[in-house]
């Protein structure tokens, strides 16, 4: 009687299986394929690169979802600013996004899984080919897109003191590169709790992150160190507060 070819499902993580397992007599069974040291390399390389932007995801989404949750409501119980409008959420997404195809990439090299390996690929691909139609819609309306952030930015002056997030990334903006306003600091007259003619404390005033020296005796951060600079002169502002929009 001919001899018979059985082919046995393999895995190569079952080798210790596959040795011990008892062979049926008058079946000759394959030597399964080793993988060579560079394939093991490789593998490994892949596994651990998917692992840090898993990692990575999962910070951003915690940052998102405390950003979503951080946030006091207001007297009414609403909250101040639509979920569907609030920057956190951008936070949320991604996190998402990322954590599920770094999983994915991540099981797939552990456990050489075709479908995760091609979910992956396709995932990869997909945002490759959005970054890069992106790329090629932003040289072709860069002109209206440049109108459009000078308004969104404008949008971000009038709405300071009503989004938390929004305070906190203009004021980090505005510290780090020592600026004020868009063009200059008198910018911060569009808003209207910066505005001479506001009935508020901070009338004439812009916000502390403006100042060039916003700490007090050199350690106590002082809020008020822009109180009454738009009634200012410009030399005498200039001494106080960056002139220089960002």
């Amino acid at each position: 009687q001919a001899s018979r070819l059985v082919e046995l499902p393999y895995s190569s993580f079952d080798d210790d299986d596959d040795d011990t397992a008892e062979q049926e007599p008058g079946v000759w069974y394959p030597d399964p394929p080793k993988l060579s040291p560079f394939s093991h390399c490789m593998r490994y390389l892949a596994f651990l690169w998917n692992l840090l932007f898993l990692l990575l995801g999962l910070l951003t989404l915690a940052v998102g979802v405390w950003g979503l949750l951080a946030k006091s409501p207001l007297p009414g119980g609403g909250r101040g600013v639509p979920l569907s409008s609030d920057p956190m959420l951008l936070f949320v997404l991604a996190g998402l996004a990322a954590s599920a195809v770094s999983l994915a990439g991540c099981l797939g090299a552990f456990r050489a899984s075709p479908c995760l390996l091609r979910f992956f690929l396709g995932a990869v691909l997909a945002f490759g080919g959005l970054e890069v139609l992106g790329g090629l819609l932003l040289l072709l309306v860069r002109r209206q897109l440049r109108d459009a952030l000078q308004d969104l930015l404008l949008l971000c002056l009038l709405r300071y003191q009503e989004d938390p997030d929004l305070q906190f990334l203009v004021d980090e903006v505005q510290r780090s590169l020592q600026c004020c306003g868009l063009e200059s600091y008198r910018d911060w007259e569009s808003n209207p709790y910066f505005n001479c003619s506001a009935p508020g404390v901070q009338a004439c005033g812009v916000p502390a992150s403006c100042c060039q020296d916003p700490l007090e005796n050199g350690s106590m951060p002082n809020a008020q160190c822009g109180f009454g600079v738009l009634g200012l002169g410009a030399a005498a502002a200039g001494a106080v507060v960056h002139a220089g929009g960002c």
